[in-house]
């Protein structure tokens, strides 16, 4: 079939692996002919990627998804539709819904509905070829999946629905992705899946293994790792903090406790203590004294008492992570933890505004601590002010500088002169 003159506009939601699930997208299509248009309104044809981890991120992609317009053929692809497609048939109109990751089958896919046919493949076993094609959303990070699935079995999480159980790809093809990326110019590598401790483990190597081996790759880059589970990287600890040395590392961990009760995290399926979260975020610290520590927290998880969640406030006051991403717990389809007794949605969110307050003044407080502080960044965003961007020191740190010339992908030495909670301000040496 004739694919050239086909315009085709794809958005990508969610976590940065449905972000590289995008990218893939995109590229699929470019290479097959298709044009990729920026604007919904010069598209024949929509593709939504989607993500529904939380139900207001559903409410809203469904939203989005009914507001398309008549004329216009729509994809949809991504979590939601494992997640949740009895609502999405009920509420949307669509021409081909795909589970996530569809990678190459994406050309056939929008090859059938160009034709008016109705496709429906629901399925979460791909694992896309990481020799694909790819258009990246930024042009100075590299996104790289290193697994797909986790080990988990959360019962707050319907991910695992779409997502499926532990897939990991071979250290060399992640080693050459990463070449590949960083030949087009990217300077900014994330290492990223559900879980990226659990990588490995369904066959013999280890997250820590894998670092080992993209570090000897002979470039200037960094390596910013993804989230990664308590109970895994406590079985790993001495090889991450081993892997942690290499300079291309960023020293950022992502380390979501969820709450800060045994209990709770028991009730949670969560296979760890909260002294085990603890002795790895203190594991880490002692080596590396300036690590940026970013956790997760749910606020009104059903048998989240209040005692129980004051244990969780007094933790964060105690390990005064640099972020804390507060969700207010709702229930999803198909879990355990929507059939549990639920709080009020007045106390849900009575607790995640205590949580932010106190979130909040613990972040500024981290960040004091870098004012003056002088060193190289590497610029990896456009700021949101005009003249202004962002970029990433050792620490994996936010800090934005004012600048009118195109600085994205350079690496730039300053000085920090302001700081606020959530980022640090600099002017360039």
């Amino acid at each position: 079939m004739t694919r050239r003159g086909k315009r085709v506009y794809v958005k990508s939601f969610g976590c940065p692996v449905n972000i590289a699930d995008g990218e893939c997208i995109v590229g699929c299509l470019s290479q097959a002919g298709y044009e990729i248009v920026e604007n919904v309104d010069a598209a024949d044809i929509l593709i939504y990627n989607t993500c529904a981890v939380k139900s207001p991120t559903e409410n809203r992609m469904i939203d989005v998804l009914r507001r398309v317009s008549e004329d216009k053929r729509l994809i949809i692809t991504g979590c939601l539709p494992l997640i949740n497609f009895e609502r999405l048939k009920a509420q949307v109109k669509f021409d081909c819904v795909l589970g996530p990751a569809p990678g190459s089958g994406i050309v056939e896919a929008v090859d059938n509905v160009s034709r008016g046919q109705k496709v429906v493949m629901l399925k979460y076993d791909s694992k896309p070829s990481l020799d694909l094609p790819k258009t990246p959303v930024n042009e100075a990070v590299g996104i790289v999946p290193i697994n797909y699935g986790c080990s988990g079995s959360c019962s707050y999480c319907c991910v695992l629905f779409a997502r499926g159980h532990l897939r990991s790809y071979a250290p060399s093809e992640i080693a050459r992705r990463v070449q590949r990326d960083l030949a087009s110019g990217v300077n900014e590598i994330w290492l990223t899946s559900q879980d990226t401790a659990c990588y490995g483990r369904d066959f013999a190597t280890s997250l820590a293994d894998l670092l080992s081996e993209v570090c000897k790759i002979k470039e200037k880059f960094f390596i910013r790792v993804g989230m990664m589970t308590p109970n895994y990287a406590l079985e790993l600890l001495d090889g991450l903090i081993d892997a942690y040395r290499d300079e291309k590392v960023f020293k950022f961990l992502h380390l979501p406790v969820q709450s800060g009760d045994d209990e709770v995290l028991r009730l949670m399926n969560r296979f760890y203590s909260v002294e085990d979260f603890k002795k790895v975020i203190y594991t880490f610290r002692k080596k590396f004294p300036k690590i940026t520590v970013a956790t997760d927290v749910i606020c009104g998880f059903p048998g989240e008492s209040r005692d129980a969640f004051e244990h969780t406030v007094q933790l964060v006051e105690e390990v005064q992570p640099d972020i804390v991403n507060i969700s207010k717990f709702f229930p999803r389809p198909r879990t355990p933890a929507a059939k549990m007794k639920q709080h009020p949605p007045e106390e849900v969110k009575a607790r995640s505004r205590r949580m932010a307050e106190v979130a909040r003044r613990v972040s500024f407080k981290k960040n004091e601590t870098w004012m003056g502080w002088e060193g190289q960044i590497l610029i990896d965003e456009k700021g949101k002010k005009p003249a202004s961007w962002v970029g990433r020191n050792c620490a994996y740190k936010p800090i934005v500088v004012r600048r009118g010339d195109f600085l994205l992908g350079r690496f730039v030495d300053v000085r920090v002169v302001k700081v606020f909670p959530t980022y640090l301000e600099a002017e360039v040496i």
